[in-house]
């Protein structure tokens, strides 16, 4: 059996029908190839089904306050769409991105290899040993850059999802996280807090990296959660935040940190906003060290918690700041307040959006039929 390169596929991705989901799969070796090559010409080459699909995936917020690096939730209604054709003039086994629009475009790349939503592409069609058939790429950003809410992630989400779309939906979800993860591991670190709820949606817990184990938590139906996401006129990105973080940490502030994550998870299980907003807003490793960065932060926090919110803190890496309410309209009025805020004491203008929480992560949205 030929075989040019080699890789271990993780286990299907089971739902079991208790408050979490969890799976544990190998995380395959390091590649940045940027021209496909075939995995094992001995295998049966997918072949595609559709002509074209377009893919969403959403916004998402990761740490959750203490949650550093292991916890994170998908956001509704905003995010990043991947349109993906089959294209007779792209080489075979290739990606070509060929058209990029929507917020701060023109910063970057269409060269797969540099492009978060090419990435996850190429990842996925070696994963399907994909060498007959060329894709071309269309990427529409509705997140900006550098913004705390996972903008990569979603880029590189929609495009793993759509690529496995075209050719029947062959790999589950692990793999579509693995595939992204190479994406986010070239842009800002091997992190899943991001990427694993842009495909999953709802709350994310990661259990662990080596070997990847995900846990969905499951937030009651009939409960209701808004994020009032306050982004300002403001860059923050995430290397240069993760270079502010501790290199070291009492003891005291690391048990502190484990039971507020622990609060949280519980809080979002039962369906405790009020909880779940006091453990968010508790973190006392990491905010505290990137909260300077961001001028006008603890004022905006402040303001936010004194207009009602139940909790806040920076989403990811910042700028963009994250409060927690259960009903619509108060989420409105917080914004306000936090818009207020970012202008008086960070002299910086901000928008302010109320989300509920997705809970379809990333997914087709259109398709043509061959």
């Amino acid at each position: 059996m030929a075989l040019c390169f080699h890789f271990l596929f993780p286990h299907p991705f089971i739902f079991k029908p208790n408050t979490f989901t969890n799976t544990t799969t190998t995380i395959p070796p390091s590649r940045s190839n940027f021209t496909i090559k075939c995995t094992n010409l001995s295998s049966s080459e997918p072949q595609p089904i559709f002509n074209s699909v377009q893919a969403f995936a959403p916004a998402t917020v990761a740490n959750l306050g203490p949650g550093f690096d292991f916890l994170g939730c998908a956001v509704d209604g905003i995010g990043d769409t991947v349109s993906l054709s089959v294209d007779p003039n792209v080489h075979p086994g290739q990606i070509s991105i060929s058209h990029i629009s929507g917020d701060n475009h023109n910063k970057l790349s269409k060269n797969p290899i540099f492009n978060c939503a090419g990435i996850a592409a190429i990842e996925v069609m070696k994963m399907l040993s994909v060498r007959s058939v060329g894709l071309s790429l269309q990427l529409h950003k509705g997140l900006p850059l550098g913004s705390g809410l996972g903008s990569s992630a979603a880029s590189a989400a929609a495009a793993a999802v759509a690529v496995n779309a075209i050719f029947g939906n062959r790999l589950g979800v692990q793999e579509l996280v693995l595939a992204s993860l190479k994406s986010e591991e070239k842009v800002s670190g091997y992190h899943a807090d991001n990427v694993a709820p842009a495909i999953m949606g709802g709350f994310v817990l990661i259990q662990s990296y080596e070997p990847l184990n995900l846990m969905k938590l499951k937030f009651p139906e009939e409960k209701d959660l808004f994020f009032v996401l306050v982004t300002p006129e403001f860059e923050a990105p995430t290397k240069k935040m993760r270079a502010a973080l501790p290199s070291e940490i009492s003891m005291q502030h690391h048990v502190w940190n484990c039971s507020q994550a622990g609060a949280l998870v519980a809080s979002v299980l039962q369906g405790d906003v009020v909880c779940l907003g006091k453990a968010l807003s508790s973190d006392k490793i990491v905010e505290p060290k990137r909260a300077p960065l961001i001028p006008g932060m603890e004022a905006v926090k402040r303001a936010a918690l004194q207009a009602g919110a139940f909790g806040c803190t920076i989403s990811g890496a910042g700028p963009t700041v994250v409060a927690l309410i259960d009903d619509e309209a108060k989420g409105n009025f917080i914004g306000k307040h936090m818009v207020q805020a970012f202008l008086m004491y960070g002299n910086l203008k901000a928008s302010a959006k109320v989300r509920q929480l997705d809970r379809l992560g990333a997914r087709v949205i259109s398709s043509t039929k061959k």
